[in-house]
């Protein structure tokens, strides 16, 4: 088997893997490295490990051209001139960075690495990190160019995004923000180059601001709601053929594996000074709390069993990671007699149950995600929480 162009170290992600079928659609050999084998052994059977859209048919082609190689051995990246990390810096119990994950990837790296590779961070990483692995490859006497290049695509639509969206790219060094500015526009035609630390805190921004969005929505709905009003008929004054308020999300749980813990580093990173970012926290993790007091004012949950429609952590996605129903979950079953859930993609939670069960045995029902199989139910009867505004009936709790 043929060399790797280039090697992606936790290449079997929901960010390595769509980066790998774009890389393998513009006829390059990529070495997909990660430690999850049943990862690796179901991609290599040609199935996606998770939903993406167009994954199987990039994932078919890929694997029909004998683009992909496969393997838990970090070794491999001896053999390729081009290494990219998409292990990211996750933040801990005190909602401070933790880059213990990204010193052990480059520790298991360094013996396989040698002078004149290319180096890309292409996750979300604290600001400085970039610096730091630089450093890091000097220290142990390596001559290998460090990039960060972050992914800005939407969890499930990657791979039409990555063709689409201009692409960050930075470097210590003309000559690797050159190689690096090569490689992505194997992507796309648009790059945009900037030094390392504004790169690093161009993604911070992005999710941060992503993040305030929602919370402006999710307070402006508590308002509303508090008022016995309909925010979904107030939402619809705001934005309708009216360009500057256009971008003003609908309310509902703001979670996931980035917004949250993006903004958190954010405020970490400025020496915990970050009010805007502290204030969205408390009003996107707040708005669980705020819909069980609702509830909890008008009705006796403890002779209540309640079903939570949707576990994933945003709609048509299977990825439940750091997603807001669970809160949701943990803080009724203090409360209630029973709390049931299920969703329509999630196939990792043992504790779901089927649709036809959660409507059958609760009197109130939660819309936790606003999938779309569950836009036609049939709720008569129910005491229905719908702050995504699914049933189109504004429902004020």
């Amino acid at each position: 088997m043929p060399s790797p162009d280039l090697c992606i170290i936790g290449g079997a992600g929901h960010v390595g893997l769509p980066l790998a079928l774009a890389f393998c659609s513009r006829g390059l050999t990529v070495g997909i490295v990660d430690r999850n084998e049943d990862a690796l052994a179901a991609i290599s059977r040609g199935e996606m490990p998770f939903m993406e859209i167009h994954g199987e048919e990039f994932l078919a082609d890929a694997l029909e051209k004998k683009q992909l190689i496969f393997t838990s051995d970090a070794s491999i990246v001896k053999e390729t001139p081009i290494v990219i990390v998409v292990v990211g810096t996750p933040i801990d119990e005190y909602l401070n960075p933790e880059i213990r994950l990204m010193e052990d990837c480059l520790k298991e790296l360094v013996p396989f690495m040698h002078d004149g590779q290319l180096l890309v961070l292409r996750s979300t990483v604290y600001p400085g990190i970039s610096e730091w692995t630089q450093k890091f490859f000097k220290k142990n006497n390596l001559g290998v160019e460090v990039a960060f290049c972050p992914e800005r695509i939407a969890q499930g639509y990657a791979l039409r995004e990555v063709f689409q969206l201009p692409q960050i790219v930075s470097a210590f060094s003309d000559e690797g923000r050159k190689r690096a500015s090569d490689l992505f526009k194997k992507l796309t035609d648009e790059i945009v180059e900037v030094e390392p630390m504004e790169a690093e805190l161009a993604k911070l921004f992005t999710n941060s601001w992503r993040y305030l969005m929602f919370a402006a929505a999710n307070q402006f709905y508590m308002i509303a709601n508090d008022l016995g009003l309909d925010f979904s008929r107030i939402h619809h004054a705001i934005t309708h053929d009216y360009d500057r308020a256009s971008d003003l999300p609908r309310p509902g749980f703001a979670a996931g594996p980035c917004l949250f813990k993006d903004t958190m580093q954010l405020a970490a990173f400025n020496k915990n000074n970050f009010a805007l970012g502290q204030a969205a926290m408390s009003i996107n993790e707040g708005l669980v709390y705020y819909l069980i007091s609702r509830l909890k004012a008008k009705h006796d949950l403890s002779t209540k069993k309640v079903g939570i429609l949707g576990m994933a952590f945003k709609a048509e996605s299977d990825d439940p990671r750091a997603s807001l129903s669970y809160k949701l979950k943990k803080q009724l079953s203090f409360v209630c007699e029973e709390v049931l859930t299920t969703d329509h993609y999630v196939k990792t939670d043992d504790d779901l149950v089927p649709l036809e069960q959660v409507l059958e045995k609760c009197e109130i029902i939660i819309v936790g995600v606003p999938h779309k199989a569950y836009r036609d139910l049939e709720l008569e009867g129910k005491i229905v929480v719908d702050v995504w505004n699914v049933f189109g009936k504004g429902t004020v709790v």
